[in-house]
């Protein structure tokens, strides 16, 4: 007889075996994100009998009929007190398919920073549309901000079905409208349900209301849609994190450089250059585990012992010598724009690359992104919070970003305030900007930027 123990043994090694998918809600105040979650946890049985319990009791002490899912994601008091998300609440969840990572993000615009946070390690976002309101301004900037975030899937659910009699031409409205300005964002896949978070229609169980619909439950797509996170093959880049100099009698000369791999493979011998100093070495050891490995691929966090000794501090980037990264102190980028003060031109700022943090100054902004039409308004001056624009910065030292195509990891970084470290924006590295194409009028070399 198989005992407890060795059927929780195989139902733990089944799970290991799933694939995970991070994924974020989006979409603005009251379209139901948090109901949404809180009904894909509570029918796909992934919420524990006391948290119901305490959901319910909750619910009724605010006068509600029936248990309140939304309060399975509202955590914060200040956010059950408002009836509005104000913080990223994360949740973790299994099927028998996947595991699932789930960053709930809050709708009203003064959060749209936190979507930010919440979307920028997703596979896929979940945008929600109240099917009595449509497309809107906050529905548009959740798009944008997924398409600039390169996320690889979204998801339009339309919510509140049950509000508009459940009525097809209505969804069909929504999802063409949606999917048009989603595309001409460059979302490469959108797939469009029609669903009542509130009454479960098409969240985890098809709806008899809709039989018009013919497609996926949202957690049958959640499970089946393809996502990969091999980036093995990726540019190998190690961020360097520290230093690690024993001096033990047992190891007197041991020099090793600890960091996550952000993307890609290093093996033992392999040749790399150092940046953005450019020194090159071979790599003598790869230990991980405080074992010595030949090979490590990322994200495993190891520690690279190389044949010479050169200068490697905190910040520094290795990279296999044969796909070395261009340096440059002209960063040309798009970024969200997620502070309350405004980011201005000639403003002095801190820009965090992985771990390497340098002074830099905001050279120009060449344009904002409007919403309503995709168009770009030229030299807006400033961003203001939520705005979306194109950055030029120059740093005080050079750093090597990639394309934020080629990975977000090492594509983007950081903006902050030096005077209380807030995080004023989040950016996107494209091409270099460099200074004999300068065509904005900015000065093309460093007279006027004195870090």
């Amino acid at each position: 007889m198989t005992s407890t123990i060795d059927t929780a043994a195989g139902e733990l090694a089944g799970l290991s075996a799933t694939t995970l998918l991070r994924f974020a809600t989006a979409g603005s105040v009251d379209d139901g994100k948090s109901t949404l979650v809180g009904r894909l946890l509570h029918d796909s049985k992934s919420v524990l009998a006391d948290q119901l319990e305490a959901v319910e009791h909750a619910s009724r002490s605010r006068g509600a009929e029936g248990p309140d899912l939304a309060l399975l994601t509202d955590g914060l008091r200040a956010e059950r007190e408002q009836g509005i998300t104000i913080d990223v609440a994360y949740r973790y969840f299994a099927t028998p398919r996947r595991r699932f990572i789930l960053a709930d993000t809050p709708g009203h615009v003064q959060y749209t920073r936190n979507m930010v946070t919440g979307a920028s390690t997703a596979d896929l976002a979940v945008v929600l549309v109240d099917a009595r309101n449509g497309v809107i301004e906050q529905t548009r900037r959740h798009a944008a901000v997924a398409a600039l975030l390169r996320v690889p899937h979204v998801v339009l659910a339309v919510n509140k079905m049950d509000l508009v009699a459940y009525e097809e031409k209505v969804f069909a409205k929504i999802a063409e409208e949606f999917t048009a300005y989603a595309g001409e964002l460059g979302v490469p896949e959108i797939t469009a349900i029609p669903i009542s978070a509130l009454a479960g229609d098409n969240v985890v169980e098809p709806s008899s209301n809709m039989d018009w619909y013919g497609g996926p439950t949202v957690l049958e797509h959640l499970e089946t849609v393809p996502v990969s996170h091999d980036l093995t093959s990726c540019h190998a880049r190690l961020p360097v994190q520290y230093v690690i100099r024993p001096q033990t009698a047992e190891h007197p000369d041991y020099r090793g450089y600890a960091g996550q791999i952000a993307a890609g493979t290093f093996r033992v011998g392999e040749s790399v250059t150092v940046l953005p100093s450019g020194r090159t070495s071979k790599v003598a050891g790869i230990d991980l585990l405080g074992k010595p490995v030949d090979v490590a691929w990322t994200p495993q966090s190891v520690t690279v012992l190389l044949e010479d000794d050169i200068d490697v501090s905190r910040g520094d980037l290795i990279v296999p010598s044969s796909d070395t990264p261009s340096t440059s102190q002209d960063i040309a980028a798009t970024v969200c724009h997620v502070a309350d003060t405004p980011l201005v031109v000639g403003q002095r700022v801190l820009l965090k690359h992985t771990t390497r943090t340098v002074k830099a100054i905001v050279k120009q902004i060449p344009s904002r992104l409007t919403l309503d039409d995709l168009s770009q308004h030229p030299n807006p001056g400033q961003l203001v919070a939520n705005d979306i624009g194109r950055v030029l910065v120059r740093t005080a030292e050079p750093l090597a970003l990639d394309a934020y195509a080629d990975s977000r990891r090492t594509g983007s970084f950081l903006l902050i305030d030096p005077a209380d470290g807030t995080t004023l924006a989040a950016g996107m590295a494209g091409e270099a900007f460099a200074k004999a194409e300068d065509a904005h009028g900015a000065p093309a070399d460093d007279e006027g930027w004195d870090f």
